[in-house]
């Protein structure tokens, strides 16, 4: 039987969070085997915010060796550089013709970004969506697993695909957002109510995947609860309620287990628990990404491989596009 295919891209800047690792890395190590799976580094999403060049490129080949560490088989799916398949761009060139103004300024990610970057508006941040789009469809994606805040985007994938479809025939697959449940919404240490974001500007709000043991400690011993002292997931504490979300998630247990567990505790215990169970799961983590950035030949010939793979996916679908819209190609 034919696996289903799906593709996810994370870009290589910032630190990743524990956010990052619940709500989509862990998810792609168990999808891997299930489906035929497309992971890129999205260098080329990057620098529609200004970059500096020498730090992009060790950004990228940490986040490959972290992607490796997190259980990430090369041998099981496609994991690549996205500026390494020209492709993207190429298709989203022609997506560019079929998609209006409007749609495009109206995405909230564009809105956001202008926003916080107000002297850099550049076009690739307006065309973000549409080179993501492109991203998405090349590979003939039936399943995108986004958060709920990037499901706009696999929305104007949809549109995309159907509209090409009805100008030029059948040709893209029209995707499904494929929203990640369990831990996939991880909230801010300090801000409960909010996403916890590898761009929070508060250094205590988030936890990384690189964070050192005290670190992690630290940040958990100042996380926002409440004043009950009662350790219960309940809509009027949301704190709580994350720190138990984030104690399942890395221990295994149950909502209901982990209440039971720390049931009568006072909050310093049930933090410094999850400061530690936390702490745990990233050390062995960390010291696999360590060791396989110092195998730098390794990790280029691992992303040239997968390169490959996705270039003779993505060829497949850009012929059929230049086909499609009349570019000659040749007899």
């Amino acid at each position: 039987m034919e696996k289903k295919i799906v593709y996810s891209a994370v870009q290589p800047t910032g630190n990743l969070t524990i956010g990052n690792y619940v709500g989509a890395i862990r998810n792609w190590v168990t999808m891997q085997n299930e489906y035929d799976c497309f992971f890129a580094i999205a260098d080329m999403h990057a620098i529609t915010v200004r970059q500096e060049p020498a730090e992009l490129r060790r950004r990228t080949l940490e986040l490959a060796a972290l992607y490796l560490a997190c259980g990430i088989d090369p041998a099981a799916c496609a994991l690549y550089v996205q500026s390494h398949v020209s492709a993207h761009a190429e298709l989203a060139w022609v997506l560019n013709t079929l998609t209006y103004v409007g749609e495009a300024a109206r995405m909230t990610q564009f809105k956001d970004k202008s926003a916080k970057h107000a002297d850099n508006i550049n076009m690739g941040l307006m065309d973000y969506p549409v080179l993501m789009a492109a991203d998405i469809l090349l590979y003939q994606a039936e399943y995108v697993p986004v958060g709920a805040d990037q499901k706009q985007h696999v929305e104007l994938s949809r549109d995309l695909a159907i509209r090409f479809n009805h100008r030029y025939g059948e040709t893209f697959k029209v995707p499904e957002p494929l929203i990640m449940k369990g831990g996939a919404k991880i909230a801010s240490l300090q801000e409960p109510t909010k996403k916890m974001s590898k761009s929070d500007e508060n250094p205590n709000a988030s936890v990384y995947l690189s964070d050192d043991r005290d670190t992690v400690i630290r940040k958990f011993k100042r996380a926002v609860t409440d004043s009950d002292n009662c350790v219960r997931a309940l809509p009027d504490k949301p704190g709580i309620t994350n720190l138990l979300n984030i104690y399942c998630a890395f221990s295994g247990s149950s909502l209901e287990e982990a209440e039971k567990a720390f049931e009568g505790k006072g909050y310093g215990e049930f933090k410094l628990a999850v400061g530690e169970v936390v702490a745990d799961k990233l050390a062995p983590v960390q010291a696999e990404q360590k060791r396989l950035l110092a195998e730098k030949q390794f990790l280029s010939e691992t992303l040239s491989s997968g390169a490959e793979r996705a270039f003779r996916a993505a060829r497949k679908t850009l012929s059929k596009v230049y086909r499609k819209v009349g570019f000659y190609r040749g007899e």
